[in-house]
Parts: structure tokens; sequence; C-alpha cells
């Protein structure tokens, strides 16, 4: 009889443990296991480095990683299929992602929106003119009020102020959309807050030497004065002391009017501008064209707003590195 007792203790005990490591995997595996899904190609390379060495976080890209900047995107039955699933998503914000909005929450009601602009000011405007009755966009290089923040909830009124999203071509600002993005994460999971901290410092270590690096180079240039594709690369620009004289794209993938193409070309010769610089995700064609009848000449840069669906972590920071490279051999140094 006694030793009936003991043996039946024995199972009780044994089933308790094991319901109790039940309970702990059940536990584990809903606190821990989170699956992020990231906007746009740059903020899935700065995701990528803020949460490596958790397996426990999943990260997953929304939009193709050759699309590139996504102004005239429209979400699709795959797209609302990765919203579903997901607990996470980060956005680069400042209205960059216009599709997003209601379809959001009605595929995930439950989603956690973090956007990586959240609290930057170094923010640049564009201000509206009346040229013909028709509405154009003149740049101005201002900071946003101190202590004025963003969220999700501003992007009409950023689409209305006209605010430069691009910040993704500055390693300075890069630096912050990291910053932002690891604390976004800890507040969505705590357990790794270390872990998103520590990797989000050392990318932004690695960060601002780039970014003293492109400053060091851009006070060395003979001719500061630049024409770009679209106004991705104002932020840089403003990092390394360059004067973007004109866009060749009012708007990101619509082409000038022949107008405007004669315009730019006035504006390159008056202003005596150095080159005209290409991106790699738009045809060259017309910027090669306005170098030619310039007279100056022209390049591709890489914003890094696309790139490989498997890019190393260091891909940003490689390719920025060939920048300053091209923008060497261009522009010429003193």
């Amino acid at each position: 009889m006694k030793r009936t007792a003991i043996w039946i203790l024995g199972f009780m005990s044994i089933g308790f443990a094991m319901l109790q490591t039940l309970d702990a995997t059940s536990v584990s595996a809903t606190t821990l296991s989170k699956r992020v899904l990231c906007s746009t190609f740059p903020i899935y390379q700065i995701t990528r480095n803020v949460t490596q060495g958790l397996n426990s976080v999943s990260v997953e890209l929304m939009l193709p990683a050759q699309l590139g900047c996504p102004h005239d995107y429209a979400l699709t039955p795959q797209d609302m299929k990765k919203l579903s699933r997901v607990d996470v998503l980060i956005v680069n914000g400042l209205g960059i992602e216009e599709f997003l909005g209601a379809p959001v929450r009605k595929a995930n009601a439950k989603l956690r929106v973090i956007d990586s602009s959240t609290g930057i000011q170094e923010v640049i405007r564009y201000a509206k003119e009346k040229d013909n009755d028709h509405g154009h966009s003149k740049k101005i290089d201002v900071m946003e009020k101190p202590g004025r923040t963003h969220s999700p909830h501003d992007e009409d009124q950023h689409q209305q102020e006209g605010i430069n999203p691009h910040l993704f071509t500055s390693p300075k600002l890069v630096a912050r959309l990291a910053i932002n993005i690891a604390a976004g994460l800890a507040q969505a999971d705590p357990d790794g807050s270390a872990t998103y901290a520590k990797n989000a410092q050392q990318y932004t270590d690695r960060l601002n030497t780039l970014t003293d690096d492109f400053a060091a180079l851009g006070k060395t240039f003979k001719n500061n004065r630049i024409i770009t594709q679209h106004g991705v690369f104002d932020y840089l620009a403003r990092d390394m002391g360059l004067e973007v004289c004109a866009v060749v794209q009012a708007h990101a993938g619509q082409e000038p009017s022949a107008a405007e193409m004669l315009e730019i070309i006035r504006t390159a010769k008056g202003k005596q501008v150095a080159a005209i610089f290409t991106e790699p995700q738009y045809p060259a064609r017309v910027g090669q064209t306005i170098a030619r009848e310039s007279g100056i000449l022209t390049a591709t840069l890489d914003p890094v707003a696309t790139g490989p669906e498997n890019a190393p972590l260091d891909y940003f920071e490689t390719v920025m590195r060939q920048n300053m490279v091209i923008l060497k051999e261009t522009l010429g140094t003193r």
C-alpha cells in the first residue's frame, strides 16, 4: 500500500512538472516570438541591424526590394495577408507610405505601428508656389519647431506641408531611425530591449563615422553645385554642404516637360553647376540629355532605396562609400 502511494505521488510530481514546462513554453512562445513587417527596403535593412542575434524575432519586407520609393504604390491582396499575420509594422513615416491607413487596421486591428521618423526635427519642407495656376514646390531647408514630434496621425498634414520624407539617404538620420526603431521594438518586446539597444548603438557608431567622412569630403570639392533626379538626396546634400540647384523630376517618377528641361538647362548654365546625378531606380536618359545640353558631367548615385533580397547587413554603408568615390571623381577636389 505504501509503495502504491509513493508511486502515485511520484507520478503526480512528474505530471505537474510536465505541465509547468508546457506552460513555460507556451508563455515563452507568446511573449518572445515577434513577427515584424517593414514597409520599405531601407527600413527593412535598418531593422535587420537592430534585431540581429534575436532568433525570436522574424523580420519581413512588405514591398518588393527593387521597388524604390513607394510614392504611387497601392496595397495588394498579398500585402493585406502579410499585414494580417504580423505583430509589428515599422514605417518610414512623413507621408512616404501614402498607401497605408484604414486598410491596415482593417487587416489587423491589433497591429502595433512604429513610425521611425518620430521626434526627428531636422526635416526639409517644401513651400507651395503658384505658377500659371499650377502648384509647384520650392525647397525650404528649415527645421521643425523645437519640441514638435511626428506620429502616424500627422501624415495628411505632412503631405500638405510638403515635407521631404527621404531621411534614409543621410547616415546621420539613419542612425536616428535605428534608435527610434530599437525603442519601438523594446516597447513591443521588453525581453529583447537590451539587445535592441546594444545593436542600435553599435550601428549608430558606424553610421556616425560615415557621417563624419561624408562631411569631410564635402569640404574638399572644387564645385559643390549639383542637380539630382528627385529630392531623395536632399538630406545627404545638406550633410555634405552641397547645393542642389534643380531636380529632374519635381514629382518622383514623372518625367519633366520640354519647358521644364529647358529651365533646368538654363539653371545649370547660369549657376555653373558641376554635375547632374541620376539614380539606378530611374532611366538616366533625361538626365544625360540635360547634362549634354548643359555641358556638364553626369554620373549615377545610389540612394539605397532598393537592394538585393538578402542584402548583407552593411549594404547601406558599402553603397554609400561607393557614392563617396563617385562624388569625388565627378566633382573633383581642391
